[in-house]
Formats: structure tokens, sequence, C-alpha cells
């Protein structure tokens, strides 16, 4: 009997892998408890504090010598305190003789930020990588990232998953008109993101081109595309303030569309985008939950979320016994 009890444990230490640690920052921790459960194992015991003066003190409150960490915190809440958390819990970690440390970032901070588009303008997203790797990350696993270029960034691997099949899944069990459905980019950058669907599906794609006077405020719109008499789905990789996603669906409905849902995997959801999505005339906000959504759900009913933790899930668990992960670019695990 004691021999069945030990049998688990003989695998383990025979493993080629080092045991694997799960730790989660305070930027979204159901996700991280999602993850965990998926994966069969306790998440790890930190504690995260701050000074009278704001600075953030953490505690890993377990040994992590020789093991294979896992530190999930998302680009969101107060970015750029969870930001230097994550620095802090990577390099504590790393101090702390942990075999490698691999940095679960599913919305990934300051990625707007990836290209020097006007004069003297910085490219705080590859500032970030800089950090993430001085800090001591092995590994980074991200997903829909806003450039693929920023995997570029790093001079350590880096694992961008895509929302995609997750995306596609929702679609067919939630729209029953998909079928007469056409897939819209808001925006020129995303035309590549959407024919990808749109191809999938087998169904046709339009794009809404934009000229934005300044951030997060947009000056015109063109529609590129037919989208007479058939339900609109809008794709894109994050919503901030929603002013291009609401304004977007005037368009659309203007255009001769029958339905406008819109579908982003970073639901920001900043300022006055709430307010802006009660009031708009989509059908539904789909958002995943890379970003804690439950409190905007309770004030939002058109706000739906899918959930991507079983895609982190086995990312985590495909990294930590080294196998490949391209299987998750185009399937949802089950």
């Amino acid at each position: 009997m004691a021999q069945g009890l030990e049998s688990p444990r003989v695998v383990i230490e025979s493993s080629t892998m080092p045991n694997i640690k799960v730790f989660s920052g305070n930027s979204h921790q159901d996700l991280a408890q999602k993850i965990v459960d998926r994966l069969g194992i306790e998440l790890g015991k930190v504690v995260t504090k701050k000074f009278s003066n704001q600075e953030t003190c953490v505690e890993i409150g377990e040994s992590v010598r020789g093991e294979d960490v896992y530190i999930v915190q998302s680009g969101c809440k107060e970015v750029n305190d969870m930001l230097m958390e994550l620095l802090i819990m990577i390099n504590a970690c790393k101090i702390a003789s942990a075999s490698r440390v691999t940095a679960v970032i599913p919305c990934f901070p300051y990625a707007r930020q990836d290209k020097k588009d006007k004069s003297r303008a910085p490219i705080s997203a590859k500032l970030v990588a800089n950090m993430l790797s001085v800090a001591g990350a092995d590994h980074i696993i991200t997903m829909d990232l806003h450039a693929s270029q920023i995997q570029g960034f790093f001079d350590i691997p880096v694992d961008n998953l895509y929302a995609e099949p997750a995306v596609l899944k929702w679609i067919k069990e939630n729209i029953v008109e998909w079928r007469n459905s056409i897939v819209v980019s808001p925006d020129a950058g995303g035309a590549k993101r959407v024919t990808s669907i749109a191809d999938k599906l087998n169904v046709d794609f339009a794009l809404i081109h934009k000229e934005r006077k300044k951030a997060n405020e947009v000056a015109c719109m063109v529609l590129v595309g037919d989208v007479t008499n058939k339900v609109a789905i809008m794709v894109d990789d994050m919503a901030d303030t929603c002013g291009t996603v609401c304004h977007a669906a005037e368009k659309l409905f203007e255009a001769g569309a029958t339905k406008v849902y819109a579908i982003c995997t970073h639901g920001i959801l900043s300022g006055p985008a709430v307010s802006r999505i009660n009031n708009s005339m989509l059908e539904a906000m789909v958002v995943t939950n890379t970003i804690p959504q439950d409190d905007k759900m309770k004030v939002c009913n058109k706000i739906q979320c899918i959930d991507v933790s079983m895609m982190l899930a086995e990312a985590i668990r495909r990294t930590h016994n080294g196998e490949s992960v391209s299987y998750l670019f185009s399937h949802v695990p089950l």
C-alpha cells in the first residue's frame, strides 16, 4: 500500500525535468487558481505587501531551489505596480536558486508602445522586455501580443499563444447565424488576424480604415467591404476605452449589418468603456479572462467572457515536460 502511495513521487523524481511551482501576483489570482486547478497542483505561497512609501515587498513562502517556476501576472489594474511586483518575484525566485523562471503574462504591459511612430517616442515594450530579462526570466508565455515583433525584443524564448481557437469555438457555439456572418477588423493593423478567422469560418471579411487625431480619439472611419444583411463580427486584440468599437458598430449598422458583435482578447475597458458598451448598438462585447472581468460583467450584461485558463495551463504543462506548444496555435485543449 505504501509503495502505491509513493509511486507518483518516484515518477516525478525520475523525470529529467525538475518539479513545478506556480506562483501568482496580485493582478489576476482567479486566473492563476484556474490554471493550477487544471494542472492538479497547489498555488505556491507568496506574500506581497507595500511599505508606507508604496515600495513593493515580496516574500516567497516556500523553497524553489532547483524548481521549474512559473509566475502568473497580467498587465492590468495598476499596471506599473503589477509589473514591478512581477520583476521582484522573478528576481526573488532566481536568487533563491530556481532552475528556471517563466513569466506567464496573459496581457503584456506596454505592448502598444512597440515602435517609434513619431519623433522622440519611446519603445516601451522593448524596455519592459529588457527589464524582464535583467530580472532573471528565462522564458515568457503570453497571449495575443499587440504586435508579434515584440517577440524579437527578447533574447529569451517567447511563446505567444493565440486566443483564435477559443474565439472560433465561441462564435460557432453562441452565434446561431455565424454562417451568414462577415468578420470585420476595426483597423488596418488587425487585417491579418481577421482574414485568418474568416478563412477558418469560410466567410467574407471587411476592414474599417480609421484616422486618429490623437490617442483614444478617432477622427473618421471608412468601411471597405459589404456587410449588407449580414451579422458583423468585429475582432481585435484589445479594447481600451471602446470609442473605436462603438463608433465602428454604428458604421456597420448604417452599412446594413443586422447584428454586430465585438470580440477582443484583452478587455482593458478603462475610463468610459463600460457605459459606452451599455449605450452601444453591440449585441455583445466578448472578451477573454486575460484581464479580470467579473466587476465589469456585473454592471454590463453585454460583456461576455471566454475562459482561456486551459490554454495557459496546457502551455505550462507542455513547457514543463519539454513538449511543443504549437498544437495550441490551432486547438483548444479539452
